[in-house]
């Protein structure tokens, strides 16, 4: 900012002339994210989009122009009256996650800023996103439903309906994509039976869109995400061979479907994790038999994996900080970690405060939160675990929190169990989404 130059004010003392920065409008903002170079890239790594999409800041919005009115016209609107394009951005992408659905309403060009990758990109690079936890969950009568919950407000947020393709489904996979795309795959309808489609939602708009279907039908299939890219594997299929060996590999940058190596044996995956950049499967065979394989992507090939990690093995688990944690107990009150050295799972942590056994209280999902777990119970009942320090004598080492709203129905879920009566829903999917 230029503060040289100085003018002369009406009552003859000096003052000085503030002359904003200026912003190259020309650029493609998309290639900020994951280094796309141009506008095809950008498409393809937004599948769906018709248009490379920026937010046409116009450094020139607030200078008079010497022209005549009718050329004056065609200069867009300020994003904020009385400040440069560039300012206005600086300040728009410092507005809480929770009102962006606010900010897309206002206008064409704030829907186009709050849309597209280059506000976000921005507040990626400021230390600025947010991660709210995605919960899919299933009624007595097998319908699904979903909830988003932020960890700062601790409310729930507004989300548009589950498609209908996916409203009845059971075996689905789901992951995310980019940090903010999150994919339903897969499943059994009752109706069209196993599927092969692909559909996703973007967290910066809030909608459903359309991806390439799979290269093969299948339901309570396994699935993860490695170096950005999704993997499915077995799980089951309508026909003479039920249950699958195929694996397959979705790369959003080419936007398309590409098998790979096949497991060794037929698999319904129950438990998977990714851990020292391999994928990690445990399940039944054909017949029954308990089965577990890791898949290694650099080198496309299966493997058998130790018994000392697959003995200790249960649901739920994941990895953070290249350390690989599970649960010890039902309602997720203690932690445990895998030491590679000894090939075991050792006691990690202990909450001391054991919420009980029922169904409502049982944890359904372990993920990664703000740089801890987030442990999420089928009462919607969550609790945070911050695990680079663990000082047993910090409270907030082990900090439960659950979503306002739902304290009736968390008292009403401990209610139930004492009664005998079963929980009216249990969760099947939990991820967590940036923005």
């Amino acid at each position: 900012m230029d503060l040289s130059s100085q003018r002369q004010s009406p009552n003859g003392s000096r003052g000085f002339r503030l002359q904003a920065p200026l912003v190259d409008s020309v650029s493609c903002y998309c290639r900020v994210d994951s280094g796309l170079k141009t506008v095809v890239e950008a498409r393809k790594f937004v599948p769906g989009s018709k248009l490379c999409i920026q937010p046409d800041i116009n450094p020139n919005a607030h200078r008079r122009s010497k022209n005549s009115k009718r050329e004056r016209t065609r200069i867009q609107p300020p994003l904020l009256p009385g400040l440069p394009d560039d300012l206005a951005v600086a300040c728009l992408i410092r507005v809480p996650r929770s009102d962006h659905r606010k900010l897309r309403l206002v206008c064409k060009r704030w829907y186009r800023l709050a849309s597209g990758n280059f506000f976000y990109s921005q507040r990626k690079l400021l230390r600025m996103s947010e991660e709210w936890v995605y919960v899919f969950k299933r009624d007595r009568d097998g319908k699904i439903s979903w909830n988003t919950f932020d960890p700062v407000s601790q409310h729930p947020q507004p989300l548009p309906p589950v498609p209908r393709e996916y409203s009845e489904a059971v075996g689905f996979g789901c992951a995310v994509l980019s940090g903010c795309h999150l994919y339903l795959f897969g499943g059994k309808d009752p109706l069209r039976g196993s599927m092969r489609r692909v559909i996703f939602y973007n967290a910066r708009t809030n909608k459903w869109h359309r991806a390439p279907d799979m290269l093969r039908k299948r339901h309570f299939f396994g699935c993860c995400v490695i170096n950005n890219c999704l993997y499915v594997a077995g799980g089951e299929c309508e026909g003479i061979q039920r249950t699958l060996r195929s694996a397959e590999v979705y790369d959003p940058n080419k936007n398309r479907w590409s098998f790979v190596a096949d497991m060794s044996t037929a698999m319904v995956p129950l438990i998977g994790v990714v851990y020292d950049k391999k994928w990690f499967l445990k399940g039944l065979g054909s017949h029954q038999q308990v089965m577990s394989e890791a898949y290694d992507p650099e080198s496309n090939s299966w493997s058998p994996v130790s018994d000392g990690m697959v003995t200790g093995w249960r649901n739920p688990c994941t990895s953070l900080n290249g350390r690989l944690y599970g649960l010890d107990c039902r309602d997720g009150c203690k932690l445990r970690v895998f030491d590679e050295t000894t090939d075991s799972w050792n006691k990690f942590m202990d909450s001391k405060v054991h919420l009980g056994n029922s169904k409502a209280l049982e944890a359904a999902a372990l993920v990664p939160l703000n740089n801890k777990l987030c442990i999420i119970r089928n009462n919607m009942s969550m609790s945070l675990v911050d695990v680079s320090n663990p000082d047993k004598n910090n409270p907030r080492v082990w900090e439960n929190i659950a979503v306002k709203g739902q304290s009736k129905g968390i008292l009403s879920n401990i209610w139930s169990s004492i009664a005998g009566r079963a929980v009216k829903s249990h969760i099947v999917h939990c991820q967590v989404l940036q923005a």
